[in-house]
């Protein structure tokens, strides 16, 4: 039997129309984060939590140590019983537990959700992989913001779409929110 483990990332505050850092999309996203929640508590999934916080000392623009922006939002807000793993890089991986608790919960399947998908997303999405989880992202549970190389603006939207289509050619199963609930036993 395969477990599943849902990785929420980085749905937090400051990521908000309010906040230091808004992202485009990331109210829509969060609401779709939410229901695939809900589905995974209902279905005994494991839910780990993904909080960035900036590293003492560190000159961050948002996500600083002891401030509201560096809250989970209240829409995906951890249940008490919940693992909440706080990270310093971009990497979900890199300097945290979070492979030891999956592998301790004995996670084969993770499902990636959250902000942002060409940075933090993205980085966790190949970590997975790489360490051989089966790895799912539900691609409108996630949001970006618009980028700029050179002069050039890259709209949210293809940001969101380019990385979206990498992992799918080689990193996981990229799908709708609509077609992870279906196939999400009930």
């Amino acid at each position: 039997m395969t477990k599943t483990a849902l990785i929420i990332i980085d749905l937090q505050n400051d990521y908000f129309a309010d906040g230091k850092f808004p992202l485009v999309g990331i109210d829509e996203a969060t609401q779709t984060a939410a229901h695939i929640l809900s589905a995974a508590r209902t279905a005994g999934d494991l839910v780990i939590h993904i909080r960035h916080e900036s590293a003492p000392g560190e000159d961050a623009p948002f996500f600083l140590a002891g401030t509201q922006g560096a809250e989970i939002h209240d829409q995906v807000k951890p249940l008490a019983d919940e693992i909440v793993v706080t990270k310093q890089q971009i990497n979900a991986f890199l300097g945290t537990n979070l492979q030891d608790v999956l592998k301790q919960n004995a996670i084969s399947n993770v499902t990636i959700i959250g902000a942002m998908s060409h940075m933090c997303v993205d980085a966790a999405v190949r970590a997975a992989s790489d360490l051989g989880f089966t790895t799912t992202v539900v691609h409108d549970a996630v949001a970006t913001r618009d980028m700029e190389f050179g002069e050039t603006t890259v709209p949210a939207k293809a940001v969101h779409a380019a990385f979206m289509a990498a992992l799918a050619f080689g990193y996981a199963n990229v799908v709708s929110s609509e077609d992870y609930l279906k196939a999400e036993p009930a």
